[in-house]
């Protein structure tokens, strides 16, 4: 079961055929093999695949990621980031790094994060003679906290998939989306300290306050999303309308940049951003039922038994699993076909499953960054104009980081434990 699965899913994707119609094929492919092709099967799973509360968040923020993109709130934050650290040797590294933390508040995505900023800041740090693998490599690095941060979007699909709180998987990211950043700082700081970029001048107090005053709007979104998650005020789904309303807000009425002429084609990009990912979670749910039905979970765990009552080294074969997956696929297809997969086992062997699920996401966000289906990495190319193989040399100290401290929340999850406990 599990050989026919995987070899029709690989199959079909190594011959060009796109994600979500491979996930269709791979399940007929199920069901011809157990003997009970039913094409009204298909499509209930199709249709039932879209048909949940929980996944109307996704439209949402990804809406209020493109409104906060055309609203003026990305150069903000930018600008708020440069005013703290620009002045500093390696400064703009910084402002990328934290910018993506601030951003990653905003918008849910990594791919939204990259291009928004990205746009930004490599220009910026090639005008100043910066190092462009490498600045560039810092920027995509960045960008994968993104879904780590809430509002994440693949938590969501998760969360979803999964059937657990995505509130709770919300609250688990907080902390090892700072953990990643701050490893990207001390990094860059090392990797920086023998550069002689041209560095702009300290700015002065008003400068800073100028630039608070600017950002603050945009600021308190998040403070605005985790606050009311974690007073039980609204659910998930609700916070996205909410990022939607106060998006539309300050970028109509405060920051004044969006334009009512400009909404078409931001309502535009937001639905063709959500009709694929909502068609791959569709796709996904054919799959996700022929494989409960062929028992495909249970094979796994005789496959892996002998590791049930070893759950710290489960956890590594199944994210040195993961790691590979995400080579050669894409964050969120790979949630919707792993999670149905691997999460029986885990809970098996007795691993609390928000725990799991904020460790998928980490590690499926690495494979953004790595070649050669790296998503993130095909953005930071398109800007910097720079081929795969050059930022692949500027990434890959960044790319070790994001993975030592994805081995340190294996090694030590009350890393993860602790803080969910206090936010929750």
């Amino acid at each position: 079961m599990v050989g026919i699965f995987l070899g029709s899913l690989f199959g079909s994707l190594a011959i060009g055929i796109p994600i979500a119609f491979a996930l269709i094929i791979s399940g007929i492919a199920l069901m011809i093999f157990m003997g009970n092709f039913d094409s009204q099967i298909i499509a209930q799973n199709l249709i039932n695949g879209a048909n949940n509360f929980s996944l109307m968040a996704i439209p949402f923020f990804v809406l209020a990621g493109e409104l906060m993109n055309a609203g003026g709130i990305s150069k903000r934050i930018v600008a708020f980031a440069m005013s703290l650290v620009g002045h500093i040797r390696g400064g703009l590294g910084f402002v990328a790094i934290i910018a993506s933390v601030l951003f990653a508040g905003l918008s849910g995505s990594a791919v939204a994060d990259t291009a928004a900023l990205g746009a930004i800041l490599i220009p910026m740090m090639v005008s100043r003679k910066y190092n462009v693998n490498r600045s560039t490599g810092i920027v995509c690095a960045a960008g994968i906290i993104a879904p780590v941060i809430p509002p994440s979007i693949p938590m969501i699909i998760f969360g979803v998939t999964a059937g657990v709180s995505i509130t709770q998987l919300f609250m688990g990211g907080i902390v090892p989306g700072i953990l990643m950043g701050v490893g990207l700082m001390i990094v860059w700081a090392i990797l920086s300290r023998r550069d002689t970029c041209e560095l702009p001048k300290r700015k002065t107090t008003k400068e800073i306050l100028a630039a608070v005053r600017e950002a603050i709007w945009a600021l308190l979104l998040p403070a605005i999303i985790i606050g009311g998650l974690r007073g039980g005020i609204f659910t998930p789904t609700e916070a996205g309308v909410i990022a939607v309303f106060y998006a539309l807000l300050i970028g109509t009425l405060i920051y004044r940049e969006l334009k009512i002429k400009d909404l078409y084609q931001v309502f535009l990009a937001a639905a063709k951003t959500t009709s694929v990912v909502m068609f791959v979670a569709a796709a996904a749910m054919v799959s996700a039922w022929l494989i409960t039905v062929a028992n495909v979970p249970a094979e796994m765990a005789n496959m892996l038994g002998g590791l049930v009552n070893k759950p710290l080294l489960l956890m590594i074969i199944i994210n040195i699993l993961l790691l590979l997956v995400g080579l050669v696929m894409d964050l969120t297809p790979a949630i919707l076909i792993f999670t149905p997969v691997l999460l029986p086992l885990a809970k098996l062997a007795g691993i609390d499953p928000i725990y799991f699920g904020i460790i998928m996401v980490i590690n499926l966000c690495i494979g953004l960054i790595t070649p050669p289906v790296g998503t993130v990495l095909y953005v930071g190319c398109g800007i910097s104009k720079l081929s795969l193989w050059e930022l692949t040399k500027g990434i890959w100290p960044f790319l070790i980081v994001h993975v030592v401290i994805l081995m340190l929340l294996i090694l030590f999850p009350s890393i993860v434990a602790v803080p969910l406990g206090w936010f929750n």
